[in-house]
């Protein structure tokens, strides 16, 4: 098939294309560079079923596809609060454009949507069928609601033109091919420990998250593309593995031989205290869990950290 994988250059994108030229397939990425990077596709550059177009999906697309995969949008705190305007446009009029295309040449296309729909949850595990407690007006919401905007742009084209959707609610993910300084927790951490520097915590530690090591998160996307067509979404991907900041910084420690101290900050507006998915529908529906142990999948992405240090 040829596929476009919106977002291409970016550290889901990249993995994504790569697996999809391991499985055969010709990719098509298309970026604006704005969080993306040339240094993500390089080996991919060298394969001749691979090409990138620099451009923004927020513009009219005119390509011929055999399917489209959109995960073109910022996705950490620092990148998507610098430009909120052109992140909601991302969202909605990347979305409406995406759409338009898989309408037009009547193909399939797989929604990377995020946990950043249920907001700061009140309940816990979060499952699909919870609607989510989400700030609409505030520094998070340009992403948090542009998301949920474009889930709601997603199944209204399912349900009135009939568009072959297939999306999916991906929870933190880590992994090589990160950015350095987009101020999620692994990779902060990482950076500070490998630097001797003090890791910063916001809040008192406690919080949680659970973390999805990348391979696993990509093998669920894949799946998800190839079930039956009856199986449309949303669908949590993530690890249920919990851990709190202050248990993530010590083990970072650890797997760095780090002398970095721990100090502690203001928890940031509208940070959710806890994000935890209930995969019970993925398990089911995709035969999928994930498989790498956050130990092993820090191992691997301290290497690639360490490596590009």
């Amino acid at each position: 098939m040829k596929i476009l994988v919106t977002g291409g250059a970016g550290f889901l994108g990249s993995h994504l294309s790569e697996q999809l030229l391991v499985n055969g397939h010709e990719v098509i990425a298309l970026d604006n560079m704005f969080t993306g990077s040339e240094s993500r596709i390089l080996d991919l550059q060298k394969n001749s079923n691979f090409r990138l177009v620099i451009s923004d999906v927020i513009d009219p697309l005119d390509f011929e596809v055999d399917a489209i995969f959109n995960f073109a949008c910022p996705a950490s705190p620092i990148h998507y609060q610098k430009y909120p305007i052109h992140t909601m446009k991302t969202n909605v009029l990347g979305s409406i454009n995406v759409l338009n295309l898989a309408n037009k040449l009547g193909v399939p296309i797989v929604q990377a949507s995020t946990s950043e729909v249920y907001g700061d949850p009140m309940v816990t595990p979060q499952k699909e069928e919870y609607w989510g407690n989400v700030n609409p007006i505030g520094v998070r919401s340009c992403y948090d609601e542009g998301k949920r905007a474009a889930e709601s742009l997603f199944f209204d084209s399912n349900r009135q033109l009939g568009t072959k959707i297939k999306v999916a609610r991906i929870f933190n993910t880590y992994g090589p091919k990160m950015s350095f300084n987009d101020g999620r927790v692994v990779s902060n951490f990482i950076i500070q420990a490998l630097k001797n520097e003090p890791i910063t915590i916001y809040g008192d530690g406690k919080q949680t998250r659970s973390f999805c090591y990348v391979s696993d998160l990509i093998n669920g996307i894949i799946r998800l593309f190839h079930s039956s067509s009856e199986i449309i979404g949303p669908i949590n991907l993530g690890n249920p593995t919990e851990f709190t900041m202050l248990e993530v910084a010590e083990m970072i420690i650890s797997l760095t031989d780090s002398k970095s101290p721990i100090i502690f900050k203001d928890l940031p507006s509208d940070d959710p205290r806890q994000r935890k998915p209930d995969i019970s529908i993925a398990k089911k529906t995709l035969d999928w869990f994930p498989e790498v142990s956050l130990d092993l999948g820090l191992k691997f992405t301290i290497e690639d950290f360490r490596s590009r240090l």
